[in-house]
């Protein structure tokens, strides 16, 4: 019985042999070099990061967020655990909420030595676009049990509001050709 062995690496170094000058086989080599860093990356939490030997072991840390929408408001609801207030800013400038802050990493200075450290820790930001009709003025936050809960109310005009429609008679169609009447124009 004849065994062949399969190598997954063999396409790539028949595409690298078959590249004709040393320009292009450095241009292919670059580019599936950095494909691989992605790769890696994107599985180690590594992604939206700077490569490089410094930051190569430190993940990103970006808080979690949901965004839901009732009748009358936005609800942003973000997890931040261990986050102090006094470490916490939120802004909403021109309909983008930003919020930023840090998360410190609890040592007390003690001889003590970590085996293993999978929390993230640092400065993070996140910011959001949100829509056109909302009361900036009266944007509320409050941090309970390390969720950060942003409630931005939806302006007045924004709010769905109930028309009612009557049957068709004259005296309605009356009534509405007096209100275009006097509803100034521009």
């Amino acid at each position: 019985m004849l065994r062949t062995l399969w190598d997954p690496f063999q396409d790539l170094r028949s595409d690298l042999r078959s590249a004709q000058d040393e320009r292009t086989r450095y241009q292919y080599q670059y580019r599936m070099d950095s494909q691989m860093d992605s790769l890696f990356a994107h599985a180690f939490g590594l992604h939206g990061q700077r490569q490089g030997a410094a930051v190569a072991n430190t993940p990103v840390w970006v808080p979690a967020l949901d965004i839901s929408e009732r009748k009358d408001a936005y609800l942003v609801s973000v997890e931040l655990p261990g986050v102090k207030l006094d470490d916490l800013t939120i802004t909403l400038d021109d309909g983008l909420l930003t919020i930023k802050g840090e998360r410190h990493f609890a040592d007390d200075g003690s001889e003590q030595q970590f085996h293993r450290v999978e929390r993230c820790y640092g400065a993070f930001g996140r910011s959001i676009t949100l829509p056109a009709h909302v009361a900036a003025d009266a944007v509320e936050a409050a941090i309970e049990d390390g969720v950060l809960q942003i409630l931005v109310p939806k302006a007045e005009d924004a709010k769905p509001r109930h028309i009612e429609v009557r049957p068709g008679s004259r005296q309605g169609r009356e009534a509405i050709e007096a209100a275009e009447a006097t509803t100034p124009t521009s």
